[in-house]
């Protein structure tokens, strides 16, 4: 089976769709060859005026293509003209070519998938920018439709693309990601930091819960610092601002992005996380911090309580003093913590990317199947 993968997402800083494709990757190539015996050869492309793919053990036996296209011009001739093929621009020819985000690449043959995380551009485009904000909600219905799969990272989103672009079930295939191969910390530190881990964008919801740590601020004496883990982006200024004045000041940090080989000390150091978004796909964070032995508070919104069960504790997006509560609670309730340690460290090891890999070479299987019999009815 010959794949191209889009890898553009994991190019430079590897946020959620980025990690997400680069462990697919990793996933896919360490991992089975496919239903029927099948001997996967994949290509990973890539594309930017300025950034290279570099070196990496979890890309041994790959294919790599590296084209100095900007990222700009080519999402632009492929979104809005379907040209220049896959084939053309990666050497193809291919069996199946995936796009890790909503809208298809091109191809001559192949058959074609797409990854769609979400669908918070859809429905809340004021949260989104630049190309995001131009073309998905513009083509992001026609595209599923004409994928020859739909991959989905969860449940929730498996539920809403159904419902918002009309794609029948049978179409879709859910390709959840796993969790690092860390080991859990030993003890709970009890001097660390509450931590918060994403872009600062406006659909992860910083402001509630700077929100929430004022109101604790003004109950609490010795509340521990907030980390703000993440890159910082146009949206995010007032919320930087806003750290910076009382009753926040020296009560709250921006570390901004964090690397891969840094996170697993980051979540090390922290007492619990918070992921307080509006809607998440998944919530790889959640999942990180469970695998890491750190407790949980998420909103009860999108697919974090699919992805946290039992484990976490939710509140409100809308409401700040929920998400105080509930910090509180982990705060000052140690066999709450021990609780919610055990059941995420148990909750945790239900994802797994090997099974992610399989999942996705099925979805590849269907692909072509469906590819072949369209191509065979026209």
């Amino acid at each position: 089976m010959r794949v191209l993968i889009d890898y553009r997402a994991a190019l430079r800083e590897r946020t959620g769709v980025g990690e997400y494709t680069h462990q697919l990757v990793r996933a896919l190539l360490t991992g089975p060859s496919g239903s029927g015996g099948r001997t996967l050869d994949l290509t990973v492309f890539s594309s930017s005026a300025r950034d290279r793919i570099l070196a990496d053990p979890d890309l041994a036996g790959a294919h790599l293509v590296d084209r100095q296209i900007p990222v700009r011009l080519l999402n632009l001739a492929w979104h809005r003209l379907g040209w220049p093929p896959a084939e053309m621009v990666a050497g193809g020819p291919f069996d199946v070519a995936h796009s890790l985000h909503p809208l298809l690449l091109p191809t001559r043959t192949a058959a074609q998938v797409v990854t769609i995380h979400d669908l918070n551009f859809l429905r809340h485009p004021e949260r989104t920018r630049a190309e995001v904000r131009r073309d998905y909600p513009a083509l992001a219905r026609a595209h599923a439709h004409r994928a020859d799969r739909v991959i989905v990272v969860s449940q929730f989103t498996a539920s809403e693309v159904q419902r918002l672009l009309d794609v029948p079930a049978d179409r879709i295939s859910i390709c959840s990601p796993g969790g690092p191969a860390w080991t859990p910390r030993p003890v709970q530190p009890k001097d660390g930091y509450v931590l918060f881990f994403g872009t600062l964008e406006p659909r992860k919801n910083v402001g509630a819960l700077l929100d929430a740590w004022a109101m604790l601020a003004g109950r609490r004496p010795n509340l521990p610092r907030l980390v703000l883990a993440g890159k910082a982006t146009e949206q995010s200024a007032p919320w930087l601002e806003r750290i910076d004045r009382a009753p926040l000041k020296g009560l709250v940090t921006h570390l901004g992005y964090i690397a891969p080989a840094e996170r697993q000390s980051l979540y090390a150091g922290a007492r619990l996380l918070v992921q307080p978004s509006f809607e998440e796909g998944f919530g790889l964070p959640v999942l990180e911090a469970m695998t890491a032995g750190v407790p949980v508070v998420a909103a009860n919104a999108g697919a974090l309580p699919e992805v946290g069960g039992d484990a976490v504790l939710l509140a409100q997006p809308t409401d700040p003093a929920s998400f105080a509560s509930a910090i509180e609670r982990l705060l000052d309730d140690d066999e709450l913590v021990d609780a919610c340690v055990a059941k995420g460290l148990t909750r945790a090891a239900a994802f797994n990317w090997a099974h992610t890999a399989q999942a996705t070479l099925d979805a590849y299987d269907r692909a072509i199947v469906r590819h072949t019999a369209t191509r065979g009815e026209a």
